[in-house]
């Protein structure tokens, strides 16, 4: 039996969202964990304020509330393709 259309589409999409949290999560905690690094190996304050460390230093800010916000559009389209299954039988 050919799988129906709708059923493909909301599979491609959970798998894109579970791809997309889990490469913020890992931007994230990396982030995070350079910037535990940077201060374990003596550098001040002062000096994560230049180049490319403000940046490292907002991602967890920015990326660990997207990522919750990715996982709860994930839960909704399993909800959702889950509910569609259950009226396709």
């Amino acid at each position: 039996m050919a799988p129906n259309p709708s059923e493909t589409s909301t599979s491609t999409i959970q798998r894109v969202l579970a791809y997309a949290l889990l490469g913020v999560v890992i931007i994230s905690v990396g982030s995070f964990f350079a910037i535990m690094i940077g201060t374990w190996t003596g550098m001040s304050q002062a000096d994560f304020g230049t180049g490319l460390w403000p940046v490292v230093a907002m991602t967890p800010y920015i990326g660990l509330p997207l990522a919750m916000l990715v996982l709860i559009a994930l839960l909704i389209a399993g909800a959702i393709g889950r509910s569609r299954a259950a009226r396709g039988q």
